[in-house]
């Protein structure tokens, strides 16, 4: 397996979710470090979330990812975790991320062994695992691709398609594929916002995340993004929500019309904290308060 801060990798290995027997650390390759500016944003893969979220050019641009990549977990993995470690950050389960003890006690799920169903809904012929990383949906919002790298060459991806509704096989890299960059827009007029609901605010995981962005003509939406995470195994761009408020000044009206579009995307499932009518219901909330604050310009 590839390593780059570990944050994710270590635990998980601890825990014997997987086993491999080499990891090779991404963590001097040349060029995979650093935030430039060129006609676009271009975000080294092993950039840290600390130097994302503390950079100005981000925060003055693309506040959602500078948001986002700040709240992910604590200071300490914050300076150890990267942001190609995010985007690729496995999915999460309350009976996938537990010890080996545990799980051999309560039983494995289809995660870990092929051959056993889905403990969240026994009937489910996939893996029900849940997409949690912060700074993906609010890449998404701001329309980024991801550079991705193998023996052939490089392509760019959008960001939203290296996701798969699958919590084993969620993305759509093959085998070789290393993500090497982000690469962002620098266009004018865009506002954008991320909200992220956890159990304690000190360091979870989301168990929703919202991001909205918004490119305004005065104080007309010309165009619109909103992305949610934590509810789905892959992170979900919610276009209904974006054609509810393009065109509009963002009245109310439009605001409730495009928080509508982002409940009835929200299917969160019984596999993470928080009960299934909480998480729905937050994604309506937050779809709202994100962007009355982009309206508002707070």
């Amino acid at each position: 397996m590839l390593v780059a801060g570990g944050t994710d990798v270590y635990p998980n290995m601890k825990r014997r979710q997987y086993a491999p027997e080499t990891l090779v650390s991404l963590d001097r390759v040349q060029g995979a470090r650093g935030v430039h500016a060129n006609g676009h944003l271009r975000i080294g893969a092993g950039t840290t979330l600390t130097e994302i979220a503390e950079h100005e050019l981000v925060r003055e641009r693309h506040a959602a990812l500078a948001t986002a990549a700040g709240l992910v977990s604590t200071p300490q993995l914050r300076n150890m975790g990267t942001v190609g470690g995010n985007i690729c950050l496995d999915t999460r389960c309350n009976w996938y991320d537990q010890s080996l003890f545990w799980r051999t006690a309560e039983g494995y799920c289809m995660k870990t062994h092929a051959s056993v169903v889905c403990r969240v809904a026994t009937s489910s012929p996939r893996c029900l695992a849940v997409a949690s990383a912060d700074t993906v949906p609010a890449l998404i919002a701001l329309g980024a691709s991801a550079v991705v790298a193998n023996a052939q060459g490089e392509r760019r991806v959008a960001i939203a398609d290296l996701y798969r509704e699958d919590g084993i096989s969620y993305l759509t890299l093959e085998r070789g594929d290393v993500v090497t960059a982000v690469e962002l827009p620098l266009e004018e007029g865009w506002r954008s916002t991320y909200l992220k609901l956890r159990d304690r605010n000190s360091f979870d995981f989301p168990i929703v995340g919202l991001a909205a962005a918004v490119r305004l003509e005065g104080a007309t939406v010309r165009d619109a993004r909103v992305a949610i995470t934590a509810v789905a195994s892959r992170p979900v761009l919610v276009a209904a929500a974006a054609k509810a408020i393009v065109g509009t000044r963002l009245e109310d009206e439009a605001i409730a019309a495009a928080a509508d579009a982002v409940h009835k995307a929200a299917r969160p499932m019984d596999n993470t904290s928080g009960t299934i009518s909480q998480r729905k219901r937050a994604s309506r909330v937050f779809a709202e308060r994100a962007l009355r604050s982009l309206r508002d310009g707070s």
